[in-house]
């Protein structure tokens, strides 16, 4: 029955075309297996799980075949892993660590031993489950966290409801009570199997699911089928009974958006009182309906099952006791005294079962809140971190929904997610979903292990962490600075009002960063609903604003004879000086909220300290942005500076100088052109005659702008503050008096 039921709920992705064209490379089989399982959040989150084969390569030593393991490396993604993303490790060598092996209390010295099993050049780190799929006597093997499938190994009844599945689907899938991944764990698994010829799967309690298949395809077949089956189990369980989670308490706000953009950078700066984070809001239907609910609070509290859950979620998220009819400085209000008493209890919790040995207190925030009407929000150290920690959760809810449609009857005694029965009590439970004591918690958050995996993750770049919004990002200098910023590690927001170019900037960004860290946005700066809407935008995607960046300006041209006229002028000083005003205050009530240091960059010129003839408006508008930076400097300390550059003309790549701009100026200081020359040609010799005015004889470039407006948007200037930085190649005239 098992090896022909249809598949229901999932869908079978295998093209046995793509897959006969990789039958003679394992390896590449295996990365096709893994991808497609990996292809489906159903099936097991981001970095979650793990596969693997068994076949034989030529020994670099001997050139005799040897049996060889190909498992997942340490903190890889079955969804995007590669074929260089697995560990080759000889199996016979793996298999004489079982007579090195000390007993439990011993078990994380095994690990020093993995590096000395790799095969061949192979040096990817294996992960904590490497000896998990070595010991089972299968070619192939999937670890998975499917929900549906920890619903089952998450319930107080857990191993009753495993028992009536397989009966149910002609299954003998075994369970496994809970125990910590690693080589005890292993020798249970290979025990386990051994005692039990014929059974096709092990179920972890509180963790996860073990399938196998003697080739790539059965493995990956056996491994959805198993899944679909118990997704059809827990439906099964769920129709007819009563509303989710106790039922509603609160509804979600129909203005839940504007309330999250409202709230966002306070509860951005409350979580980042140790690191900045960046964050994420999530407002989905399984997202609302858990947060309303009556047993938000309880099962929040109780926290995450599953070890890949936990790692990304936190002993457990923080619920803000709120009542979505009440204002938002409630809110607020509430956020704040809550984060308090979170990082309270969490101190506690490091304090309760720390040992001499164990790594210090690393963030006391939670990486998940949520809130009743609105939702839910994900911090991490970027936008995918942030999104991730979100994702957990999610899957969280829907292993509590699962564990909680599967409740019949008064919980047994001892729970089966306890190895031996003394170990029952340390388990809490709630209408049947049962969550990890937080001892074994602890043993996970602050395993030495985990603690070597963070110390190997590369240092954080400049601008990581930060949330920069570039306007006038759409060319020139604006350009330059946001893809130095994205280079950098910045979240970048690029916002213009040529859309087309914020969007063709943004994704050269994209390119050269995280992805997921930059985003684009209209914005017209003479216009404050305009700010408003694009600061809402970037607050909704990142959680705040750390940096703002104006490059923005115009240029006025004279019409034949010689004069501009008013609205001209106007527009001029709307622009140029207005729009600045505009910016800043729309960034700073976000600045107030958060309560983290920032940082401002305008962008003034040279031709604020040099009077000229026919350039008068733009001269003037410059010269009062002059004073504007030293203003805004004194109203926004001290948690906000705000500085300036003051370049000379720069051509390159600037919108202020179109092609009939730059031919205007090459016949006024009388150099030779044709009318045939492209604008980058025209552009550069007006540059090159700007430069033979200055001292460095050099073209003021957007890049050397750039450069200076990231020295002051960074920590690197963290002491300077209502300045102008001249960057004009040494102008003569622009010297201050």
């Amino acid at each position: 029955m098992s090896a022909t039921a249809e598949i229901t709920h999932l869908k079978d992705l295998w093209d046995e075309k793509r897959a006969a064209a990789l039958a003679e490379n394992p390896l590449a089989l295996l990365r096709y297996r893994s991808n497609l399982l990996g292809a489906d959040l159903r099936i097991t989150n981001f970095g979650g799980g793990n596969t693997s084969s068994k076949f034989e390569l030529p020994d670099p030593f001997s050139g005799r075949p040897v049996r060889v393991l190909a498992v997942k490396g340490s903190g890889g993604d079955l969804g995007s892993i590669q074929e260089s993303g697995f560990a080759l490790l000889y199996l016979d060598r793996l298999e004489q660590l079982k007579a090195l092996y000390r007993g439990e209390r011993h078990e994380d010295e095994m690990v020093r031993y993995y590096p000395l099993c790799a095969f061949g050049e192979n040096r990817v780190a294996a992960s904590i489950d490497t000896p998990l799929h070595a010991f089972l006597p299968f070619a192939n093997v999937d670890h998975l966290h499917p929900d549906w499938a920890i619903a089952i190994a998450a319930s107080a009844n857990g191993e009753q409801k495993l028992s009536e599945f397989n009966q149910s689907f002609g299954r003998k899938i075994l369970w496994i009570p809970w125990q910590r991944p690693g080589f005890e764990l292993a020798v249970m698994l290979e025990r386990a199997v051994d005692d039990n010829p014929g059974c096709d799967g092990l179920l972890l309690g509180s963790h996860g699911l073990f399938t196998w298949g003697d080739t790539q395809r059965e493995c990956y077949l056996n491994s959805i089928r198993i899944i679909d089956q118990m997704g059809a189990f827990i439906h099964e369980h769920e129709a007819g009974r009563g509303p989710r989670f106790g039922g509603v308490s609160f509804a979600p706000r129909p203005d839940r958006k504007e309330v999250a953009a409202t709230i966002f950078p306070t509860l951005r700066g409350v979580v980042s009182s140790n690191r900045r984070v960046i964050g994420h809001y999530n407002e989905d239907q399984d997202a609302l309906a858990f947060a309303g609910s009556k047993w938000a609070r309880e099962l929040g509290t109780l926290g995450t099952s599953c070890p890949d859950h936990f790692l990304r979620t936190r002993i457990c998220p923080m619920f803000v006791d709120w009542n979505p009819e009440r204002g938002i400085n409630d809110l607020k209000g509430a956020i704040a005294g809550r984060a308090a008493e979170y990082r309270g209890e969490y101190a506690k919790y490091y304090s309760d079962w720390a040992t001499p040995d164990s790594p210090p207190l690393r963030d006391s925030n939670p990486s998940v809140i949520m809130v009743p009407g609105l939702g839910i929000f994900g911090f991490g150290k970027n936008k995918k971190e942030a999104r991730i920690a979100t994702e957990f959760f999610i899957n969280a809810i829907h292993v509590m929904a699962g564990a909680n449609a599967l409740e019949s009857g008064n919980p047994p005694d001892v729970l089966p997610q306890a190895r031996r029965p003394e170990q029952s009590l340390q388990f809490a439970s709630f209408h049947n979903y049962v969550a990890l004591p937080r001892s074994e918690a602890f043993r996970i958050e602050y395993w030495a292990l985990e603690e070597a995996k963070l110390q190997r993750m590369p240092p954080e770049a400049e601008f990581s962490r930060k949330i920069a919004m570039v306007v006038g990002g759409g060319s020139g200098i604006g350009r330059e600075v946001a893809l130095a910023l994205a280079r950098k590690g910045a979240h970048v927001i690029v916002a213009d009002q040529n859309t087309d170019a914020a969007k063709s900037v943004a994704s050269e960004a994209a390119a050269v960063s995280l992805g997921e860290g930059v985003t684009h946005t209209p914005v017209d700066i003479g216009s404050e609903e305009s700010i408003a809407a694009a600061v809402r935008h970037s607050v909704l995607q990142f959680g705040g604003i750390d940096i703002v960046i104006n490059t923005a300006a115009i240029f006025p041209v004279a019409d034949g004879g010689g004069k501009l006229t008013e609205p001209q002028w106007s527009k001029t000083f709307l622009v140029n000086v207005t729009g600045n005003h505009l910016l800043a205050e729309g960034a700073g009530q976000i600045f107030r909220d958060q309560k983290l240091p920032a940082s401002v960059v305008l962008t003034g010129s040279a031709n604020a300290i040099v009077p000229k003839h026919g350039s008068e408006a733009y001269d003037v508008s410059k010269a009062a942005l002059n004073h504007l930076v030293r203003e805004l400097a004194v109203g926004l300390a001290p948690k906000v500076r705000v500085n300036a550059i003051a370049p000379a003309t720069v051509v390159a790549g600037s919108t202020m100088f179109p092609r009939d701009r730059v031919m205007q100026s090459l016949r006024k200081y009388q150099i030779a052109f044709s009318e045939d020359e492209s604008t980058e040609d025209l552009r550069g010799k007006l540059a090159d005659f700007y430069a033979q005015r200055t001292l460095t004889r050099q073209p003021i470039l957007p890049k050397d702008c750039a450069t200076a407006i990231l020295w002051l948007a960074s920590d690197e200037s963290s002491k300077t503050t209502g300045h102008i930085i001249p960057v004009d190649g040494g102008l003569q005239e622009a010297f201050l008096r």
